[in-house]
């Protein structure tokens, strides 16, 4: 099936991990050239692409996606490799470990937080939709694609992670506000966003190797099995199509297999061992 991103350019920011890499794997299996962000894990980064991971269509790019002026220039290195991005994906993010209420919650660890993950996507979607103003829509009508990934704690909350959630949740504003001021300057650009549920990544493994903490987030799913990287990855290539998406805007996609905020199983009733049995690999 024909997605229409053969030879896009499309940036990844957070390309450096579990997620990001997989949506870098996605678009280069689709023939895209790459834009691949990294911060805390770009010397690895370097290495996969220096090893031939994506091919020769790629360029790495480090950058603070909490400051607006290192995100520019992340833009500007990207046209300066393309000339163009005609997709962007908005995946940087942290979720601090250690379950801390918000009246116990260290101001900088907050501030760190939203820094990074509603503000670094705003900064991103900002240098996105000027570098769109500059290039101009696309002759052959394939709209302009950013996708944003955010997370079920900002739809039904995080107990303990309060600055994680309200960032996420940020999100949804954001994307209901470009996917109007967007079409200024591309009349066919699109903007979504996608929500993981608990996902197999570095991020978060050590938390899921612990037989309660599986039972405890899968008994609020319909599907007892956690997300891979590549279950999250797959979404957002599609939201990002011009052809598979061309009429999906505005919108939240979750990726959570079918996550309620209330328990449907006993946490007791879940097996552990066959939730892992169901990853076949991340």
């Amino acid at each position: 099936m024909d997605s229409g991103l053969q030879d896009k350019v499309v940036l990844i920011t957070g390309a450096s991990g579990g997620i990001g890499r997989a949506v870098a794997d996605r678009f280069h299996a689709e023939g895209a050239r790459l834009v691949l962000h990294g911060s805390g894990r770009f010397d690895e980064l370097q290495e996969l692409a220096r090893g031939g991971r994506w091919g020769s269509a790629v360029l790495c790019a480090r950058a603070d996606v909490s400051e607006a002026a290192s995100v520019d220039g992340l833009f500007e290195r990207a046209v300066d490799a393309f000339g163009r991005v005609d997709v962007c994906v908005a995946n940087a993010g942290i979720w601090p470990r250690g379950d801390v209420a918000l009246g116990a919650m260290d101001p900088e660890r907050l501030t760190r937080t939203v820094a990074t993950n509603l503000l670094g996507a705003a900064w991103t979607a900002r240098a996105f939709a000027a570098t769109l103003e500059r290039a101009g829509a696309r002759p052959d009508g394939h709209g302009a694609s950013i996708v944003f990934t955010g997370s079920t704690a900002g739809r039904f909350g995080e107990k303990g992670h309060a600055d994680y959630a309200m960032a996420k949740a940020g999100l949804t504003g954001l994307v209901k506000t470009l996917k109007n001021e967007l079409v200024e300057i591309d009349p066919y650009a699109r903007a979504n966003v996608v929500d993981p549920g608990w996902t197999v990544t570095e991020m978060v493994r050590a938390e899921l190797a612990d037989d309660a903490v599986v039972q405890r987030v899968t008994s609020t799913m319909a599907l007892k099995q956690l997300a891979r990287a590549k279950d999250v990855a797959n979404a957002i290539a599609f939201l990002s199509s011009p052809l598979l998406a061309r009429h999906v805007t505005g919108e939240t996609l979750c990726v959570a297999g079918g996550m309620e905020g209330r328990l449907l199983t006993r946490p007791e009733d879940v097996s552990a061992d066959d939730v892992r049995a169901r990853l076949g690999g991340d």
